[in-house]
């Protein structure tokens, strides 16, 4: 396929028409969304952004946070994408280290004022020097019903798109990283293309499918494995704000959703929830679960809750733009179960050694992915780029996979220290960080455990200050949630008077997972 741009990719699925979004009880065809785009990139484009310039996007699943996103792909502007839960801690760094010059937001979303919030944050963010807010924002911002309808000024508008290119960066998705710095992954036009098109390639999905856009759209799962898998095949994406397990059935049934994919925790709730029984869920063909595996027991409720689909793994990542390695179609359930499944479209894998040697089937290594979907490095950090992005075009993943001859992968576990806690990854460091100002903690050490609902979540072990009287588990939980995304809370905390180390002085963590599997 000829490399594009995503604004191109937008513009030819309109000129083939068909219905792109439905919205409660309205759609959004393909070619009234191109319109509404050339709008908003008009609109952007009056208020002094030019390709390059990065533009913080924040808000829930909406129509409109689409539309800022394509406005702003179409003259070559790069979006950083923020999750609504985010708040000073992450907010400020992340528009900081992607040198923001200007932020679009939802006015209040989640039941957070975030029109007040930037209002009064705004001294902290020098560089940001224009605030557009969905809804009410505050005195001298803008508003994005009036951004959305600038009339295009032709000359303008076709000058700016046609000097975007398919290797430009579209995005800085921000990942939380082992050093406690969140690392902004920069995917380009040609890299979110090339996942979207290797998925919709694998699965056969086109017009006659419908996607449900229930992941968060500041994420690979929503904005590539969704909605660009969507628009690459011209299918229809059923949106929905956030996630809700009865929401997400109304929605399925609504819309007559072929394409459901989630993390095992979402699917958990779908299938717990009242009434799911009585749901006509018949019009589901395809369920994909990302973010961990899929435990038999879940799998095989799966495919009892969805009767007429079938279930596949999916394997990506930021750095890889979204999905690079699924299930393959004609895969049996035990196999979906016990692998990761294969690598898509031309993109290549393999698994190598602490010296960096390729290994053979069968043995335990690094995971490495290369192909179009990579990208490109992270913005403004030369040495963690360096550790992960190779020069011949190879990611280390991080994670510890085997390859069976077959080419199936098999994951065996995570080389770094995330753990999954409902669906989010979620770094120890960066939490150990926070908890480590804290005036009433000297030390303090994170590990993922297991949990029935939430396939992992936070224990960190807490050594108060000997200067002060020991915290409380609720002190500490109240100074997290105050600081963090709600996802990043730890949900259990141990305060003890020391924790083990290793030899050389580091937080021996492996021994912390055993005494916590042995019930110490």
């Amino acid at each position: 396929m000829r490399a594009r741009t995503v604004g191109a990719a937008l513009e030819d699925a309109a000129a083939r028409g068909g219905a792109f979004l439905h919205d409660g009880d309205g759609t959004i065809t393909y070619a009234a969304f191109d319109e509404l785009t050339d709008r908003v990139a008009a609109g952007l484009l009056a208020r002094g952004i030019r390709r390059g310039d990065r533009v913080g996007l924040l808000g829930l699943n909406t129509p409109g946070w689409l539309a800022a996103f394509f406005g702003a792909a179409r003259i070559g502007a790069v979006v950083v994408p923020l999750n609504v839960r985010y708040r000073e801690e992450e907010l400020s760094y992340m528009l900081g280290q992607s040198g923001a010059r200007a932020v679009i937001s939802a006015g209040t979303a989640a039941g957070f004022d975030f029109a007040a919030f930037f209002e009064e944050f705004r001294p902290r963010l020098p560089g940001v020097d224009d605030y557009v807010f969905f809804g009410e924002g505050f005195a001298g911002s803008g508003s994005f019903d009036e951004l959305a309808a600038t009339p295009p000024a032709p000359t303008a508008l076709a000058e700016a798109r046609a000097a975007v290119d398919p290797d430009d960066p579209l995005m800085i998705l921000y990942t939380s990283g082992t050093t406690g710095r969140p690392k902004g992954a920069v995917i380009t036009h040609r890299g979110i293309l090339a996942s979207a098109s290797a998925q919709a390639a694998h699965f056969g999905t086109g017009e006659d499918d419908v996607l449900l856009g229930h992941l968060p759209l500041n994420h690979v799962g929503g904005i590539t494995c969704t909605v660009m898998a969507a628009l690459v095949g011209r299918s229809a994406v059923a949106l929905l704000p956030a996630f809700g397990p009865e929401a997400a059935l109304d929605a399925v049934e609504r819309h007559r959703v072929t394409f459901l994919g989630a993390v095992p925790t979402m699917f958990v709730l779908m299938l717990g929830h009242e009434g799911f029984a009585r749901r006509d869920l018949s019009s589901v063909r395809i369920c994909t679960a990302g973010g961990s595996n899929v435990e038999p027991a879940l799998g095989e409720a799966i495919r009892r809750g969805f009767p007429q689909a079938s279930l596949y793994g999916l394997y990506g990542l930021s750095e890889s733009s979204g999905a690079c390695v699924l299930s393959r179609t004609d895969d049996p359930p035990e196999t979906v179960a016990r692998t990761l499944g294969v690598v898509i479209g031309d993109f290549g894998a393999r698994v190598t050694g602490p010296d960096g040697a390729v290994l053979p089937p069968g043995e335990t290594g690094e995971l490495q992915i290369r192909g179009d979907c990579v990208a490109v490095g992270y913005w403004d950090m030369p040495e963690e780029t360096a550790e992960v992005f190779a020069p011949d075009g190879w990611l280390a993943t991080g994670d510890m996979a085997e390859m069976e001859p077959d080419g199936h992968l098999v994951l065996r576990g995570r080389k770094k220290e995330m753990y999954i806690q409902g669906g989010f990854n979620v770094y120890p460091v960066e939490i150990e960080n926070l908890l480590a100002a804290h005036p009433k903690v000297a030390m303090a050490a994170g590990i993922g455990v297991p949990d029935e609902v939430l396939g992992e979540v936070g224990r960190f072990y807490v050594v108060p200050d000997r200067g002060a009287g020991p915290p409380t588990a609720e002190e500490l939980t109240d100074y997290c949630r105050e600081r963090l995304a709600d996802y990043k809370v730890p949900r259990q905390f141990v305060i003890t008077a020391e924790v083990p180390l290793t030899p050389v002085g580091k937080i021996h963590k492996a021994l912390l997972k055993e005494r916590h599997l042995a019930g110490r």
